[in-house]
């Protein structure tokens, strides 16, 4: 029987890789012709990347149109394998050209480095040793990457904090750092790692963790949009009637009053925000696991969790959308340098800093959440989404070429968007032919 215990598996080569593969899991030629497409990224550029590498796994790159923010002109690409993402992303932006687009704003990039001391019998004294210090620990902090300094960067403050636990009261140490155009993750860690044994001998305890926090407090975007009711109104396929603006308007503070009021309807509010800007952190190169965690952890900072945007109606009935979450990302450093379609992903969204392309990601989110939010007062989130869907359904029944567009088009008109219904359209182009 195979077996999944494999020495030194990241010392073979690729072919070799690939044969062991192989022989575990029984694929085909086909299948190792498939993980052999490696399209925009050599093997030798993904081997670095990663470990034990053995193909690359591509999603399509799509581009969200029509976004201008802060009077701004953006295209801002997004790789996802959901085409109701930059759909509803683009449409939006679209109607919001119309009262001036998007205005967005963000903090400086100051990330948290944690260092957590254990033992301390006396916190305030501990404390009192500690902040005694702080100019002198800053130095020493800021001297393991004097990079940063030369780019405005470096070590800004410094707190302590106690945190009560199971297993006993902790002392845990802040490390406040602009890390500039960096996500910071290295430096954050390299500084606390740094002055984490003098903080302890100071603390009189012993330090044990060392490490940056994703819950970027000190580093949010925000982002804010307004729209006339007019610009919300049209027909939507499924409906028998025009919608009207003011009547869209109240719909969506109705949907939007559940996610502020309820966590399972939050989570998967806030999920829709994290569509886009996941999207635009995959095509990228950022770190979206960094982001989902310090979104959603933030959705809950110091009350219950709720939705990372909210909506309000004017006092002219404008509808009023508004985004606030941190945003850590980069601009060098990780995949943003290292993988060829992050770089020209950088090139197309044209952002000059870390801090603009956090603003062009919330901006992105708050769109898509409330084309999402559209769709879902008016007449359902699976219509739109099966709509844009369909040819992917195509695509399963086995169709190609010519026949995918075939397919999905009569499958949209039924509303019958299925596997099952498109296997039948398909086999009749086919008798047709």
């Amino acid at each position: 029987m195979p077996t999944s215990e494999i020495h030194k598996f990241y010392k073979k080569g690729f072919k070799e890789r690939l044969e062991i593969v192989k022989e575990f899991a029984s694929l085909g030629e086909e299948d190792l012709a498939t993980l052999q497409k490696f399209g925009a990224m050599d093997f030798e550029t993904a081997d670095r990347m990663n470990e034990n590498v053995i193909g690359t796994q591509q999603l399509p790159l799509g581009i969200a149109t029509n976004f201008l923010i802060n009077g701004k002109d953006y295209l801002i690409p997004m790789s996802v394998e959901e085409p109701s993402i930059i759909a509803a992303a683009s449409k939006i932006a679209g109607l919001a050209r119309n009262t001036g687009g998007f205005k967005a704003e963000a903090d400086k990039p100051i990330m948290i480095g944690q260092i957590q001391v254990l033992g301390v019998k006396d916190f305030e004294k501990a404390k009192k040793a500690i902040l005694g210090k702080k100019r002198e620990l800053l130095k020493k902090a800021d001297e393991f990457d004097p990079v940063l300094l030369k780019y405005g960067g470096g070590v800004k403050d410094l707190e302590v904090r106690k945190v009560e636990s199971k297993r006993g009261m902790m002392l845990v140490v802040h490390l406040l750092v602009n890390v500039s155009d960096a996500m910071g993750a290295n430096a954050v860690n390299g500084m606390v790692e740094t002055i984490a044994p003098e903080i302890a001998l100071l603390a009189g305890g012993k330090h044990r963790l060392f490490i940056i926090s994703n819950l970027a407090i000190y580093r949010k975007a925000r982002a804010k949009v307004v729209l006339t009711p007019g610009l919300l109104e049209g027909s939507f396929s499924g409906k028998c009637r025009f919608v009207k603006g003011p009547e869209i308007v109240e719909k969506i503070l109705d949907v939007y009053a559940l996610a502020a009021a309820d966590q399972f309807r939050a989570t998967t509010h806030n999920k829709g925000i994290m569509n886009a800007i996941d999207a635009v952190a995959v095509a990228t190169g950022q770190d979206w696991r960094a982001l989902e965690s310090g979104a959603h952890s933030f959705a809950a900072f110091g009350k219950n969790y709720g939705p990372l945007t909210k909506y309000s109606r004017d006092k002219e009935g404008n509808l009023v959308g508004e985004i606030e979450l941190p945003i850590a990302v980069g601009l060098v450093g990780g995949a943003v340098k290292t993988s060829p379609v992050a770089r020209v992903a950088m090139k197309i969204a044209g952002v000059k800093s870390a801090q603009e392309l956090a603003m062009v990601m919330a901006c992105a989110g708050l769109a898509e959440n409330l084309g999402s939010l559209r769709e879902i007062a008016v007449r359902g989130i699976r219509h739109g989404h099966m709509e844009l869907h369909a040819k992917n359904i195509a695509v399963i029944a086995g169709a190609k070429g010519e026949e995918i567009d075939a397919v999905a088009n009569q499958i949209s008109r039924e509303g019958n968007i299925t596997v099952s219904r498109a296997k039948d359209v398909l086999e009749g182009i086919k008798k047709e032919k």
